[in-house]
């Protein structure tokens, strides 16, 4: 089987929807299967000689839409090479046209929404929902409703998506999603990420590792951690990820105005070994996110046996609490200081517990091999049911 993966881009600096793919493709091409890349980026990305599969470049796609005339064209050529079309994402030219072009040739194609018709933006982004709604009934909407399936990465996730428009129609499918894990040398990754930052040796420190964005709710965390973590304490914050909006200018603001930027670390986007280290030395990992479809780096964490402190927007909150692998909370500030007050109350043996479920819960349901035996046992059926 020959799978062809669609995204608007596979710059890592995008979050979870790349690494997920990348990380999917390790489990399938170990097993005989072949995974391939058709995305928007141009040729000439430094990014893209560091994408593990291969990536079949059609752009720089314009603006933030990502318009190319050179999409259409290759996919027209080369669809016959492929059995199986997953596009990645939506709202962008690289799902309109993939269902334009799948559907003029007769295949068929599945889409991962990836959280994006979440009701959240509706809420938050008002004047851009204006602008979704009339794109929608002629643009994306047939995208979905023509897709062979839709997945969704958890039960909240699908039962979200259906109140954000009301002309709505899919063929939802929930299939498993998750990631391999820590790999590497554990004890040479702690003493890398300490050699970076050596101030934080013997200090206990939060984790917060994902885009610096404002769904993210990290200005929540940097007045819950001034609020509930007491002046004299030694606990520190860590806030690693690509600050796209330039938004730390006034996350700057908020922790100079409660004194405690010395207690903040910004090592900006972290990679390979020093990724694990930042998660192997730290306490406890925080994500106080407004929306979360499923969110790779909280399942990397507790592949580290590191508890998760979450908000109940990241849509594997329950599993989360019933595997007590962590705590979860409203995504306000009195539920983020909640968060971060409970786990500092809880004793020495409550939280070592909680390191020991974090592991068992990562590899009872979201370790990759389960993730991607789940989608290729639907792409073989699907696809067997076509030949009969």
């Amino acid at each position: 089987m020959k799978i062809l993966h669609i995204i608007r881009s596979v710059n890592s600096e995008g979050g979870g929807p790349i690494e997920g793919i990348k990380q999917l493709s390790k489990y399938k091409k170990q097993n005989g299967y072949f995974v391939e890349i058709l995305s928007l980026d141009s040729p000439d990305a430094l990014y893209i000689k560091d994408c593990p599969v291969k990536v079949h470049t059609v752009g720089p796609g314009t603006g933030s839409y990502g318009y190319s005339r050179k999409f259409i064209v290759w996919l027209l050529k080369h669809h016959q090479e492929y059995d199986v079309f997953v596009v990645n994402g939506i709202w962008q030219y690289h799902s309109f046209a993939a269902r334009n072009v799948l559907n003029k040739v007769n295949r068929n194609y599945y889409i991962f929404t990836h959280g994006m018709l979440d009701p959240w933006f509706k809420h938050q982004y008002r004047l851009k929902h204006l602008k979704k709604l009339l794109y929608w009934r002629w643009g994306e909407y047939p995208v979905l409703r023509d897709a062979k399936r839709v997945f969704f990465t958890s039960e909240d996730e699908k039962i979200l998506s259906r109140q954000t428009f009301s002309l709505y129609h899919c063929r939802e499918t929930v299939v498993n999603y998750g990631t391999s894990g820590h790999q590497g040398n554990a004890s040479d990754q702690r003493q890398l990420f300490l050699e970076h930052f050596p101030h934080l040796k013997n200090k206990p420190y939060l984790l917060y590792l994902s885009r610096i964005h404002p769904k993210k709710g990290v200005d929540l965390l940097i007045e819950a951690f001034a609020k509930s973590v007491n002046a004299d304490s030694d606990l520190q914050l860590v806030i690693a990820g690509p600050d796209q909006t330039d938004w730390k200018i006034e996350l700057d603001k908020i922790a100079e105005k409660y004194g405690i930027s010395h207690k903040i670390t910004w090592p900006g986007m972290l990679k390979g070994d020093i990724k694990w280290g930042a998660y192997l030395n730290a306490e406890a990992f925080v994500l106080p996110s407004h929306q979360e479809n499923f969110g790779i780096v909280v399942a990397e964490a507790l592949s580290c046996s590191l508890p998760v402190l979450i908000s109940n927007k990241v849509n594997i909150w329950q599993e989360i609490i019933k595997d007590n692998a962590g705590l979860a909370s409203d995504d306000n500030l009195a539920g983020t200081i909640d968060l971060l007050s409970r786990w500092q109350q809880l004793d020495t043996s409550s939280q070592n517990q909680i390191r020991e479920n974090a592991r068992n819960c990562f590899l009872q349901r979201f370790e990759i091999t389960r993730a991607s035996a789940n989608l290729l046992n639907i792409f073989e059926k699907d696809l067997a049911a076509i030949k009969n």
